[in-house]
């Protein structure tokens, strides 16, 4: 189960919650991070919180602090969707336009390409669609209520 702690912003009608969790970037954790152009780009223009609503029987207060829990399961569903069905797409295609090309006189290269492309965008766009399922049926959970929060809100 992966977590993340969030806080509770409002108290929405019938078992609504709206939550803000603070984005974590991977810039600036290196030592390079004071002398790299990516990082300065990453503090300048990342959005630094993500409100957004779930439902819960939890009782709990504008101000508190929860701790979210999604399986890491949906996860590597929707990161095999959107990179490997891609790429599964896009070599598969062009196995099968290599073949064709050699059997008709397309030039097996030309073939190759022009089919692996397609499979490979065709590839992209049913993940894509898959992975909207797959994340409009999975909501993180609230796993644990844990008080109010200690630190003033500084962007309210």
């Amino acid at each position: 189960m992966m977590e993340e702690l969030a806080r509770v912003v409002a108290i929405e009608p019938q078992g609504w919650v709206q939550l803000e969790v603070e984005l974590k970037s991977a810039c600036g954790h290196c030592s390079a991070s004071d002398n790299c152009g990516t990082s300065a780009v990453a503090k300048a223009f990342a959005p630094k919180h993500q409100r957004f609503s779930i439902h819960t029987d939890v009782t709990c207060q504008a101000g508190d602090m929860v701790r979210l829990g999604l399986p890491e399961s949906v996860l590597l569903k929707a990161a095999a969707l959107v990179y490997l069905l891609p790429l599964a797409g896009l070599l598969t295609g062009a196995f099968v336009g290599n073949g064709l090309g050699e059997l008709t006189s397309l030039g097996s290269d030309g073939a190759a390409i022009a089919l692996g492309l397609l499979a490979g965008v065709g590839s992209w766009r049913l993940g894509k669609s898959l992975a909207k399922k797959l994340e409009a049926g999975s909501q993180p959970v609230i796993l644990a209520r844990l008080g109010p929060c200690l630190s003033p809100d500084p962007h309210s």
